[in-house]
């Protein structure tokens, strides 16, 4: 990890932040209604997340939409994330464009069916000079598929001598990780009242603050959001080292 980022204290907002959104079942059958309908309900706490995040000047938002150990979940639930995925992608990225926002999608798209892919690629493709929220949803993501991955590649590099053995660290490993261009992660926000990080990003949070709250991902918004800041702001990050004031 680049030790340039860090410090002792922070006087500025979290600039990366990343949130497990929990909930959506739960939110569902509270109601007496199915799974899927907590899945739409979601949608609109993200759109909250993303306006709250560009008006705070968030520099990076990253969400766990799907991860690799969601193909487990029911087919028809499964069936219906990815026709949500493509519509959403469909019909909003224009508006993420319009609001100078960068769309990467982050895990191993190549499970996903062509016409997804076709669509992820386009939609990244439009927006990909935008200079503003840089919005990293991670579909289809692990952190311990991230941490392989990045392996492999270095070690198809050592393959064609473009690398060896000694120049193997933390920061080559860095390097080949998802969003190694974007800053350290600052923030993780769970929603749901769960306590865990679920393979969410396991390279990028290593010195992260972690924020849960009980509040399920439909019922997400400016207020929760803030609240977490706060408290990301009452925290002294040491990264290891010893209180400002010991």
């Amino acid at each position: 990890m680049n030790s340039s980022n860090k410090s002792f204290s922070h006087s500025i907002g979290p600039q990366h932040v990343a949130i497990i959104m929990d909930g959506n079942g739960r939110w569902a059958k509270q109601r007496g209604k199915i799974r899927i309908t907590g899945h739409k309900a979601g949608i609109d706490s993200v759109r909250i997340a993303v306006r709250f995040a560009v008006k705070t000047k968030i520099s990076s938002l990253t969400l766990y939409a799907f991860s690799s150990e969601n193909w487990r979940r029911p087919e028809k639930e499964v069936k219906f994330l990815m026709e949500l995925f493509v519509f959403l992608l469909d019909n909003e990225v224009k508006n993420l464009h319009k609001n100078n926002i960068k769309l990467l999608i982050i895990g191993d798209v190549s499970r996903f069916s062509e016409r997804l892919q076709k669509q992820i690629q386009k939609s990244q493709e439009l927006t990909e000079n935008n200079t503003g929220l840089r919005l990293n949803i991670a579909a289809n993501y692990g952190g311990r598929w991230d941490i392989t991955n990045s392996m492999k590649q270095i070690f198809e590099l050592i393959k064609i001598g473009q690398l060896s053995f000694d120049d193997i660290n933390e920061e080559t490993i860095n390097n080949y990780i998802c969003m190694h261009s974007q800053k350290n992660v600052d923030l993780v926000i769970r929603t749901g009242g769960e306590h865990r990080i679920s393979n969410f990003l396991l390279w990028q949070v290593a010195y992260a603050e972690l924020y849960f709250t009980n509040i399920l991902w439909p019922d997400f918004n400016e207020v929760v959001f803030q609240n977490a800041i706060d408290a990301f702001n009452q925290r002294e990050r040491r990264y290891g080292g010893v209180e400002s004031n010991f």
